[in-house]
């Protein structure tokens, strides 16, 4: 297997300007390698870095020292000097990322959110319709919601479309935040079979969970977060004890 993504001593803080001006290190030279095909999981307590690694990945955040390399058909793209257009083209074929709550234009329904992500992932017109049709059922969203705006639905069915969205067409690398913390027992059964499913497809996964079970079911390995860095490493049987 072939590394897709690479992150070498990646460090972040943050100014608290609302506060004091104090700083909060958020990352404190954290490495980090997935392979094509291969789920990493993220654990640990809240707050020690998880989710702001995907973020800075996503360039969400600009890191504030390290590299983030992601290797793709044209080549091996360092992403923390990318040019913002060409990182919004690398966020729309390469890079997805589901984040906990989903964010969509204003009066634009599931169908043409999942679409348009198909869409930035080079598929086109009826193609990008039908993939989005076979992710909505796949999660067994509602057709009769397909076209209602995304604001009017329960926090789960929101879930659902951002899944549905992120995993689309799948990307390169995909960047999961707490994917299924909204959803109930038969809806996260869904989504988890989903996502245990790209790692047959090639999708490389780095995924933040707190629940222990999908670690267990998902994760070829987990790698737990203290503090800003990783304190531990290995398969899911090795280090959950830790993460608890």
């Amino acid at each position: 297997m072939n590394h897709i993504l690479a992150v070498r001593d990646l460090r972040k803080q943050f100014t608290l300007h609302t506060i004091d001006g104090r700083t909060v290190t958020s990352l404190r030279g954290v490495d980090v390698d997935v392979r094509a095909g291969e789920h990493v999981a993220l654990a640990g307590p809240s707050g020690a870095g998880k989710s702001s690694l995907l973020r800075c990945i996503h360039r969400s955040y600009l890191p504030d020292s390290g590299s983030i390399q992601l290797t793709t058909p044209d080549g091996t793209l360092e992403l923390t000097g990318l040019a913002d257009r060409e990182m919004a083209r690398v966020r729309g074929r390469e890079l997805g990322y589901v984040a906990q709550f989903l964010s969509a234009p204003p009066r634009t329904g599931p169908w043409e959110v999942v679409a348009a992500a198909a869409r930035r992932r080079g598929l086109s017109g009826d193609a990008a319709r039908d993939a989005a049709a076979d992710s909505l059922r796949r999660l067994a969203l509602d057709e009769a919601l397909w076209d209602v705006d995304c604001s009017v639905l329960s926090g789960g069915e929101r879930q659902r479309v951002n899944i549905a969205a992120g995993t689309v067409a799948p990307p390169r690398l995909l960047l999961l935040d707490e994917p299924v913390s909204a959803l109930d027992p038969d809806n996260r059964e869904r989504a988890l079979e989903l996502i245990a499913s790209l790692s047959a497809r090639g999708v490389a996964v780095l995924a933040v969970f707190h629940d222990l079970d999908a670690i267990c079911r998902l994760a070829s390995r987990v790698l737990v977060f203290a503090d800003g860095r990783i304190a531990a490493e290995g398969a899911p049987s090795d280090v959950l004890e830790v993460a608890a």
